[in-house]
């Protein structure tokens, strides 16, 4: 199969189409997007900005891709987004390019599902496999790790972290980090149990879940406060590798601002969107 552009759809001279690929009816897509191969793209899709999508992804009808971040700090600078392989997008669904001040880029990994009108917005850092159920908010800076699992009218604060493997509950809060493994639910979200499911899910070995619910009990059950608990806790070097990040998460949850690390790094970001957009649009 050769690449199918529908003859209702708008594509830049300068747009880049990989092998296969398939751009339904009415869709758009600028002058500095790139499409790999055997993406499909459907009716009414508009991708936008400077934005990069890998391949053999599937998004679905009416979707924004790369539109301009909803900050009032954005001046037009070419920021990014970076789209990864295999994600399913849905209807709907909005992703924004980043801003200078968040380091210049949004990126999508790869193997996501983004159900009906989820928003990602600018700055965003989605790792592999992570699900977004429909209606899903995602405040700018927001950091996802590898397989979280958002549920439908979830939203989630400039700057938290949602760590790997966590579940989080429909139309759950999250103002400050979830912890990775966990289940979390409610408003504002709480610590409600290990994710069992998604561990067993993602093949994680018996031994570590043990030890993932035995650090549960001890940190969010005892009722000791959680620095106390860290302290304790100590060196974890020789803990399973799920128990050492479950641990370095929290901890830097206790240094960050208001219960969000990647809060405590704005000057970062700004010096990385500086080197990346500015820098980089003047050499």
């Amino acid at each position: 199969m050769t690449t199918q552009i529908h003859p209702t759809a708008l594509v830049d001279p300068d747009a880049q189409l990989g092998v296969d690929v398939v751009v339904g009816p009415y869709a758009v897509l600028g002058p500095r997007v790139k499409v790999d191969d055997r993406t499909q793209i459907g009716p009414h899709v508009v991708i936008d900005g400077v934005t990069s999508v890998g391949k053999d992804n599937i998004i679905a009808g009416q979707a924004n891709l790369g539109g301009a971040p909803q900050d009032l700090s954005y001046r037009g600078e070419p920021t990014e987004l970076e789209i990864g392989d295999s994600n399913t997008i849905r209807e709907f669904v909005t992703i924004n390019r980043g801003t200078v001040k968040g380091g210049g880029v949004t990126r999508i990994g790869s193997g996501c599902l983004f159900m009906a009108c989820s928003h990602v917005a600018h700055d965003c850092d989605l790792q592999d496999k992570v699900i977004l159920g429909n209606n899903v908010m995602l405040a700018g800076h927001v950091l996802v790790e590898k397989a979280a699992n958002l549920s439908g009218g979830a939203g989630a604060h400039h700057f938290v972290t949602i760590g790997c493997y966590a579940y989080v509950g429909a139309m759950t809060r999250m103002v400050r980090d979830v912890p990775p493994y966990m289940i979390v639910e409610g408003h504002a979200s709480r610590v409600r149990g290990v994710n069992l499911v998604g561990l067993q899910r993602g093949g994680l070995s018996s031994t570590s879940v043990a030890e993932l619910r035995r650090i549960f009990k001890r940190m969010f059950r005892s009722g000791d406060p959680r620095r106390t608990v860290l302290e304790a806790l100590g060196d974890v070097s020789e803990a399973c590798p799920e128990v050492q990040h479950l641990v370095e998460s929290m901890r830097n949850t206790e240094v960050g601002l208001k219960g969000r690390f990647r809060e405590s790094m704005r000057e970062e970001f700004t010096a990385m969107g500086v080197r990346r957009i500015l820098e980089g649009a003047s050499t």
